[in-house]
């Protein structure tokens, strides 16, 4: 069951499928088992791309950051 239409909000921002699978695959580490929050935040940081809050490598390099961590 999806919660959130991230995809759509992806394409909106021009992430491409690669780098969309990245913010998904670092977001999960967070969150493996709450498919919510998994999707809540990977729409965010969808959102944050989408309306320039910050760059795609932003994005990436805060996820990978707060991961390596443990923020």
């Amino acid at each position: 069951m999806r919660h959130f239409d991230y995809e759509s909000v992806a394409r909106e921002a021009g992430i491409s499928a690669e780098d969309l699978a990245e913010i998904s695959r670092l977001v999960r580490q967070d969150f493996p088992a709450d498919d919510m929050l998994f999707e809540l935040h990977v729409l965010r940081a969808c959102m944050a791309i989408k309306d320039k809050r910050y760059s795609l490598e932003q994005a990436l390099e805060g996820l990978a950051t707060a991961h390596a961590t443990g923020v």
